[in-house]
């Protein structure tokens, strides 16, 4: 018997387990691969695509920055923390801890608006352009998130993971004829730029970036989702 092909969802697994960044970083500086660090990410995120991405069917692109620490950095899966996880998408994974993530609570506001989970995830792939994150040692010892646009120097050192991370998600099965930015400044001036120069997608279409709503527009957070999901739907 013919072994049938992997679904996106194996293929978004596979490509989880393969990440690696192994390039000096920055004085402070270090990675942040959940799916070596975290208790959580394996099993959450093999739960997740398995349940969302059990198909062969191509979906559209959206892209942040990269993971942050109560997140993508525990769960392996972007934008959804453990909350998330357990009370919207019924994935209980025992190993997560009970986290939260502001950018995580609007994204799922931005999927109730939508429709659904389901209605959502079959047409969207969310990830960062930066699929692993950083994080950075403080005065006081504490790690903070770090974005990869933080320093020109960790920017030079991450662009050719950027780059060949683009092109195999690419691989797996995106549709090219746009990607919508998370971040409407720096990533989005970013992604562009990139774009421009390899000819990824067709458009790069920014968003604002849900942090940013949470944090500076939490009273007009539903007007956002709005947005997003007009915006959205021009192309579903």
């Amino acid at each position: 018997m013919a072994k049938s092909a992997p679904t996106l969802g194996q293929k978004v697994i596979d490509f989880n387990a393969s990440l690696r960044f192994d390039m000096p970083l920055p004085k402070g500086v270090s990675i942040m691969n959940p799916f070596l660090a975290s208790e959580c990410a394996i099993p959450a995120s093999h739960a997740f695509y398995n349940k969302y991405y059990s198909d062969h069917n191509n979906r559209r692109a959206i892209l942040g920055i990269n993971p942050g620490r109560f997140g993508a950095g525990i769960t392996g899966i972007p934008f959804t923390d453990p909350k998330r996880l357990a009370e919207f998408c019924d994935i209980h994974i025992e190993a997560c801890p009970n986290a939260h993530e502001p950018s995580s609570l609007f994204v799922y506001e931005v999927i109730e608006a939508w429709g659904g989970l389901r209605e959502f995830y079959d047409k969207w792939y969310i990830n960062s352009i930066c699929p692993l994150g950083f994080v950075k040692e403080g005065k006081n010892g504490r790690e903070t998130n770090y974005n990869y646009y933080d320093s020109a120097e960790l920017t030079r050192t991450a662009l050719p993971f950027i780059v060949d991370c683009v092109r195999r998600q690419i691989a797996m099965g995106l549709e090219r004829d746009v990607c919508f930015c998370l971040g409407t400044g720096k990533n989005y001036a970013f992604m562009d730029k990139l774009n421009a120069e390899h000819g990824f997608f067709e458009r790069i279409v920014p968003l604002p970036h849900p942090r940013w709503v949470v944090q500076y527009r939490w009273s007009r957070r539903e007007e956002y989702a709005r947005e997003y999901v007009e915006k959205l739907r021009e192309y579903s």
